[in-house]
């Protein structure tokens, strides 16, 4: 019994299924890549050739030129360069050793050449320009400055010539005619007194013979496009069925309709299509993950908000029948306590929730963290926020303390720090801050004299709405949001905020920051 078709084609489509997709796009290309590539080098290096040979030729004359008028009479310059200029089909002009033109040879007879003016031309030579240009883009080949003769000619209107003169040598130098042919300047000193020649050649055959390779280059180009349509047609029905697979599965995420949507994972798929499908359902599973993070947390933050919305509800419920007026103070002060807790709550939840976008779009420019410690210090000081505390900023080392990054957020982080040294400090305790750079780190530690945090306690503080406060507090007064809003401005500058114990052993917690510093290059720039 003959074989059904669809399975007998299956089988003969698996082998695609062995090889990489990567091995796949370089087979299927490789031949019209390399096609264009060999075309194109080797016009290049066509082009190169002429050109080389060009300028070795424009030394050549300009050199036995100037070795001629250097041994003929001042008599007989002005038909010496009249006759080389007719011969070899180029300008020559002289300049005496102030820089003056005293000969020209396209004066002394007729010109030998005339650069053509485009708006003349035909509109396929416009067309060959453009070419040009795509080709000279493409390849990286500067077409060379524009010429144009000076209204003044003199020496100082040629680069060359100067260049020539202090290198007591030969220089050519390239540069475009106003229909983009290459006209290609020669200048030489004249024997040891001190003038100066330079002959120009406007070599518009060079143009020619490049596009006479560009039209050969064409047809390889036509070839490859259409080997590379066929072999890409053969490519594109090995990957279109799974990827539209997995688009079904992403629009289906994307609905939301399904709470677990079953993303395939083409598990027989070795290549990047089927590392695709497993990163999308990693991703998707990561997606729902991230969901329920969400709503956890807005579940946290509704438990959050609803302790101070009770106890605010009550006073106020018991202020109207209250009439004793201490009593009365006492319930006020509660509702004003719960007002500004709820306050300080929404304000801290608004920043977490905003913190990465925020950052995502910032533009990091260097912020000096010793400067920045010293004025929020300052600055905590004169608003009287120590607790009767003392803080000590203490670098160890020289600096520079630059590091990239954005100057409020950093504040913030420092803030979130001291804010949390000093409500663990006893009154008449010292906070430091020291900072010293380690490698390509920079190290900001908060030192306080407090009871420490427990090793099993030392990443839960830095978890949302987390807080192990001491008992003298007043309850309320810290959302348990700092240090995890710090965390997260520490990531978001590729650094670190992690609790440890002090380095000098002495009782207390130590929060140490890191942030990388900016690269050699960035730091001489």
């Amino acid at each position: 019994m003959a074989e059904p078709l669809r399975p007998r084609l299956a089988r003969r489509r698996d082998w695609t299924r062995r090889a990489s997709l990567t091995a796949r796009i370089l087979a299927v290309n490789i031949i019209a890549l390399g096609l264009m590539a060999g075309s194109l080098f080797y016009l290049d290096s066509y082009r190169n050739q002429l050109f080389a040979e060009r300028y070795q030729l424009a030394r050549a004359e300009a050199q036995i030129a100037a070795q001629g008028l250097a041994f003929a009479s001042h008599n007989h310059r002005a038909t010496l360069m009249a006759r080389i200029g007719r011969e070899q089909s180029l300008r020559l002009r002289l300049y005496d050793t102030s820089g003056r033109l005293l000969l020209d040879s396209f004066k002394l007879a007729p010109p030998t050449y005339a650069l053509v003016d485009p708006a003349t031309e035909p509109w396929y030579q416009h067309a060959a320009r453009w070419l040009d240009a795509g080709m000279n883009f493409l390849i990286g080949n500067a077409a060379g400055s524009a010429y144009a003769d000076p209204v003044v000619d003199n020496s100082a209107a040629w680069p060359e010539l100067g260049e020539a003169a202090r290198l007591k040598a030969t220089v050519v130098e390239r540069r475009a005619a106003p229909d983009e042919t290459p006209v290609i300047n020669a200048a030489t000193p004249v024997g040891t007194s001190g003038e100066m020649l330079l002959t120009t050649r406007n070599a518009r055959d060079v143009t020619q013979s490049v596009r006479d390779a560009r039209q050969t280059l064409a047809i390889v180009l036509a070839v490859t496009l259409i080997i590379s349509i066929q072999l890409s047609l053969f490519l594109a029905r090995t990957i279109v069925q799974p990827l539209r697979e997995l688009v079904r599965a992403a629009i289906r995420v994307r609905l939301g309709r399904e709470r677990q949507v079953v993303v395939p994972r083409l598990p027989e798929r070795r290549d990047e299509i089927g590392l695709l499908a497993r990163a999308i359902s990693d991703m998707s599973s990561a997606l729902r993950h991230r969901i329920d993070a969400g709503e956890s947390f807005a579940a946290d933050v509704a438990h959050e908000i609803k302790n101070p919305l009770a106890s605010l509800r009550s006073a106020l419920e018991s202020l109207g029948k209250v009439k004793d007026e201490a009593l009365r103070r006492q319930l006020t002060e509660i509702a004003a306590h719960d007002l500004r807790r709820i306050d300080r709550l929404i304000t801290e939840i608004a920043e977490a929730g905003r913190i990465d976008a925020e950052l995502s779009r910032t533009r990091f420019e260097p912020v000096d963290m010793l400067a920045l410690a010293r004025s929020l210090v300052a600055a905590r000081a004169e608003r009287g926020t120590h607790a009767g505390c003392r803080i000590e900023v203490s670098p160890l080392g020289t600096g520079p303390w630059d590091v990239p990054g954005d100057a409020a957020r950093l504040e913030r982080v420092l803030e979130n720090l001291l804010d949390n040294a000093v409500s663990f400090s006893p009154a008449g305790g010292v906070v430091t801050v020291t900072l010293e750079r380690q490698g390509d780190l920079l190290e900001l530690a908060v030192s306080d004299e407090g009871p420490g945090i427990p090793e099993e306690a030392r990443e839960k503080v830095f978890e949302r709405f987390h807080s192990l406060r001491p008992q003298s507090e007043d309850f309320g007064s810290h959302s348990g949001l700092g240090l995890a809003i710090a965390r997260t401005i520490a990531e978001a500058h590729d650094g670190s905020l992690t609790a440890l114990d002090r380095s000098d052993g002495r009782r207390g917690a130590c929060l140490v920051l890191h942030l990388p510093l900016p690269e050699v290059a960035e730091e001489a720039e």
